[in-house]
């Protein structure tokens, strides 16, 4: 096959930062990585649905975690119970963290061991409806500030108790679109500097690092596109995921306004190979692409809140087999908390 399959861009971009990646090395966990920053990739969905073919990558995973962003959920409780685990390692990592602070001295917080293993820690989440409601929840994610991002401002009292007014920016950026399909303004944001790093306070921080941060639609020539920001991106195990991720996103908004999909730009800061991964890289590299799947539909739904996974047809995907790998859980939270934009 010819060296013009889209990618190949994904699969140059790796060799590029093997070949010119500067060494970083995390603050929090010491995991070193070699980065580049300003990069872009770019997929035409009319030309094949842009799911890696050089390794497998986990399709149910995509479907259920781009479902869990668009219905607004915060709990990993749904994805644990639809079997799939890619979240798995920050709210232990939050569990870990917040069960010692709260019971720093005791090798136990209540009845649960500190640390229990992850695997003791899904399992609760499983079946402990309570346990997974305090400890599944990722608040301030992804699907909170898609779909109710908090403002300061409260709305009048209901009950007696004030509420606080939130903005569903995904349903906003659709109607822009749809009422004004020149509009340059059809922008989500998960960005939020009130809860991220030392920007917030201890009790408003998310703990998780909002990594593809701002994605934009746009319609052209009756079609929509869709381009992605992403501040960091692990280039080998996350943003094959990211791609997949949101060039469905772009198919199912298209779907629902009655375009034609365009465009899945992705647009990286910095973009990085972990030094865990180097071996899993060279292998993926040895790989070459099979031909794209294709994606369709096979309910007709109206909006975004109509849409369920199943509703997805992937058809005719062939890749090489998958590659293992550990993921890196850097970034958010760090060390003892210093509020240093902040006084208390």
């Amino acid at each position: 096959m010819m060296k013009t399959h889209p990618e190949y861009q994904y699969l140059s971009l790796l060799k590029e930062i093997l070949g010119k990646g500067v060494r970083k090395v995390d603050r929090g966990t010491g995991d070193a990585s070699y980065s580049l920053f300003g990069k872009q990739i770019r997929f035409n969905l009319a030309k094949g649905f842009p799911l890696l073919t050089t390794k497998k990558v986990y399709w149910k995973g995509v479907l259920h975690e781009l479902y869990w962003f668009m219905s607004g959920q915060t709990n990993i409780r749904y994805l644990v119970d639809n079997d799939v685990h890619i979240w798995d390692d920050y709210p232990y990592k939050i569990f870990k963290l917040k069960s010692k602070i709260l019971n720093p001295k005791s090798k136990t917080n209540s009845k649960f061991k500190i640390p229990i293993t992850k695997e003791e820690f899904i399992e609760k989440i499983k079946t402990d409806n309570k346990f997974a409601k305090k400890w599944g929840e990722l608040p301030r994610i992804y699907g909170e500030m898609w779909r109710r991002w908090p403002c300061n401002l409260r709305e009048e009292k209901l009950q007696g108790k004030p509420t606080r007014r939130t903005i569903d920016q995904l349903a906003w950026a659709i109607n822009e679109i749809v009422e004004d399909p020149a509009c340059h303004n059809a922008i989500v944001t998960s960005w939020n500097p009130e809860y991220l790093y030392t920007m917030a306070r201890y009790r408003d921080t998310s703990f998780f690092p909002i990594c593809h941060n701002m994605y934009q639609l746009n319609v052209n020539d009756g079609k929509l596109s869709l381009q992605l920001y992403q501040r960091s991106a692990d280039l080998f195990l996350g943003v094959p995921f990211n791609i997949a991720s949101y060039a469905l996103l772009c198919m199912i908004i298209a779907k629902v306004v009655g375009y034609q999909p365009g465009d899945f730009i992705h647009t990286f800061g910095d973009v990085h190979i972990y030094e865990i991964h180097l071996n899993q890289v060279k292998e993926q590299l040895k790989r070459k692409p099979l031909p794209f799947p294709k994606v369709s539909f096979n309910h007709d739904f109206k909006t975004v809140d109509d849409f369920k996974p199943e509703y997805v047809i992937l058809e005719n995907y062939q890749s090489h087999p998958s590659i293992k790998a550990s993921l890196s859980v850097t970034g958010g939270y760090y060390g003892k908390h210093k509020n240093i934009f902040n006084v208390e």
